[in-house]
């Protein structure tokens, strides 16, 4: 899991899954990463734990795993308040709002 917390695109991907389920077409736009990039980093958070993939149709969907222990709880916390005056992760959030990002919504 530190390992996941210690890449910025990983720490980037989890932060924009704070809010709810997004669709890998959603995190690459808003990053502005091509889509294998994302496909890859994502591999890496389901591997470590972190995330979850559901597939419907050709779209693929990823969620924040719910914490399965106090460690790993803390960890989200920390995401949520130590890193929220990171610029980076503040830019990907605004772009996620301004974008209007259809969470779970991605076009036919």
């Amino acid at each position: 899991m530190f390992r996941a917390f210690s890449d910025p695109t990983q720490l980037r991907i989890l932060n924009l899954l704070r809010a709810g389920e997004l669709c890998v077409c959603d995190l690459t736009t808003v990053m502005d990463v091509p889509q294998p990039t994302a496909s890859r980093h994502l591999a890496y958070l389901r591997r470590a734990g972190l995330v979850r993939a559901r597939r419907s149709g050709v779209w693929s969907y990823y969620a924040l795993v719910p914490p399965r222990s106090a460690f790993h709880r803390k960890l989200l916390d920390c995401l949520e308040s130590c890193f929220r005056d990171v610029p980076e992760l503040e830019r990907d959030a605004e772009r996620a709002r301004r974008m209007n990002v259809r969470r779970g919504d991605c076009p036919a």
